[in-house]
């Protein structure tokens, strides 16, 4: 009989997405074959204390499963090279070694998508689902992103870049001179929609930009593009390419933001989306080239606008994309004939 792998589910996290985090990993554990996985689900809490759980996946959707955190074994990852292993101390004070096969890192957001548990867990040499550490800095920080992006020969909306350091008049100033109302302020390096307003005069560009700030020191501030908001999911195993069909997001709202995607349930999706062929092949066809432009690996999520007049436009990537049952990716997924235990079981095989 084959001996279980043994899969680390990282979930929570100290990040401004952290009950996203534990919706969507309630969906991977409830999901994830248990005749092949010994799981070890690891939760992080909101001040990023490590713990293994072992209760009731329950607590994990309500949130409820740190209520005792105290009482539950606390984890460190052992960075010695090549460990491959996590440290389990029990409240006790007994501690114990624990060989791990892959991590999927079900985290969204700072310190989870952005590159530093990535770099954690290559130090330790433990695979893991999702991009390395370079690829993840980049993705995260739609600044960087827009780079390599342009170079590759994808258009994008017009954008500049500020900090909270710089003079608010200019900011100000030269955002309406390069830029025009209406405009969207995004967080440079936050995922969700999280901080990101529109703006159509001074006053609402003045509370947009504190808004963003909050999350972030450094903001983009972008050219509206009206067009369908429009997703595809790329699974890559090892270099072969699974590129999804496209969803188009209709947000019901006056876009995508945090609330229309997790909690007023407003919008709706259609997948395919209400596009041509040709035109939902050549927004595939992008999402290949940004994808590999970005060195991403095992998966993302690649968002566009499609203009009325059939114009593409890249507007981000997110490397951890949400698993929660109403997330795109897994949908995208299994729409494109994989089950979320098969798509589970694709992913891991793809990290090893």
């Amino acid at each position: 009989m084959n001996k279980k792998m043994k899969l680390c589910v990282l979930f929570g996290g100290h990040s401004s997405e952290y009950e996203v985090s534990l919706t969507s990993a309630y969906s991977v554990l409830k999901n994830a074959n248990t005749a092949r996985y010994d799981i070890l689900p690891i939760g992080i809490t909101r001040e990023g204390a490590w713990h293994l759980f072992t209760g009731d996946y329950e607590k994990i959707r309500d949130g409820s499963w740190c209520d005792t955190a105290s009482l539950l074994p606390s984890v460190t990852v052992d960075l010695t090279p090549g460990s491959q292993s996590l440290l389990i101390t029990k409240p006790d004070g007994t501690c114990e070694k624990q060989k791990v096969d892959v991590v999927f890192p079900v985290l969204h957001g700072a310190y989870g998508e952005d590159g530093t548990v990535q770099g954690m867990l290559s130090l330790a040499g433990i695979p893991f689902v999702g991009c390395g550490c370079a690829s993840s800095v980049v993705c995260m920080d739609k600044s960087l992103t827009k780079l390599p992006v342009n170079q590759a020969g994808v258009k994008q909306a017009s954008f500049i870049l500020v900090r909270k350091s710089d003079d608010k008049a200019a900011i100000i100033e030269k955002a309406e001179r390069a830029i025009g109302y209406p405009m969207f302020v995004k967080p440079a390096r936050a995922g969700s929609s999280v901080g990101i307003s529109k703006a159509k005069d001074q006053n609402g560009l003045r509370a947009a930009l504190e808004k963003a700030f909050l999350e972030d020191e450094k903001v983009l501030i972008e050219e509206t593009i009206v067009g369908r908001e429009i997703e595809v999911a790329v699974l890559d195993e090892k270099g072969k390419y699974t590129v999804s069909d496209c969803a188009e997001i209709d947000a019901g709202a006056e876009f995508y933001d945090y609330d229309a995607k997790y909690v007023s349930d407003c919008s709706t999706f259609y997948i395919p989306a209400r596009l041509s062929k040709e035109t939902r092949d050549e927004v595939r066809r992008q999402a290949e080239i940004i994808f590999k432009a970005l060195d991403c690996r095992t998966l993302s999520r690649v968002d566009f606008f499609v203009k009325e007049d059939g114009e593409i436009l890249f507007n981000e990537i997110n490397t951890l994309p949400g698993f929660t049952p109403i997330s795109m990716y897994p949908k995208l997924m299994m729409a494109a004939g994989l089950t979320y235990p098969q798509l589970i079981d694709r992913l891991i095989d793809a990290s090893l």
